[in-house]
């Protein structure tokens, strides 16, 4: 069995530790709790080789917390996350990408979370588009739900683990 460190990041807010929770605990909890440092869980994921998933849940990252890189240390994958109903979320989840290729050049997932509630801002899909091609992966997803979050950290599991 593999083990294989991921992080979790993205600016405050965009539902990161609940991507997680629904993942590894399959709950949602509407309160929403600011992280603060790291929280680590661990799943199991059964690929092609069996890949135990130390997913590493750090704050998020704006104005009053910046980037850390230590956390990257050791890192095999990393998982940037944004709010589909906060167009803004996507430009600080790209400056974050682009912080953490400084110091790893590990693959990326861009997960757009929360697309079960409304758009308030229309995104200008180009800047996406211009975009994409840093990421392995980009996956809608919705930590209430459940939608697309197992095939997203599986899709990370077979990243890591090649």
């Amino acid at each position: 069995m593999l083990q294989k460190k991921v992080c979790v990041l993205g600016p405050t807010g965009v539902g990161k530790t609940s991507l997680v929770k629904q993942y590894v605990e399959g709950i949602f909890s509407d309160k929403y709790l600011t992280s603060i440092g790291v929280k680590v869980d661990k799943k199991l994921v059964e690929t092609d080789v069996p890949v135990q998933l130390m997913i590493w849940d750090l704050e998020g990252v704006d104005k009053f917390c910046g980037f850390n890189p230590r956390h990257l240390r050791g890192a095999s994958g990393m998982l940037i996350v944004c709010d589909h109903t906060r167009y803004s979320s996507l430009a600080e989840a790209l400056e974050i990408l682009f912080l953490a290729k400084q110091h790893s050049d590990i693959p990326a997932i861009l997960a757009i979370n929360k697309t079960d509630l409304p758009v308030s801002q229309t995104w200008d899909p180009s800047i996406l588009a211009s975009h994409q091609h840093q990421f392995e992966h980009l996956i809608e997803t919705s930590a209430k739900t459940g939608e697309s979050v197992e095939r997203m950290f599986t899709l990370m599991a077979k990243l890591v683990s090649t």
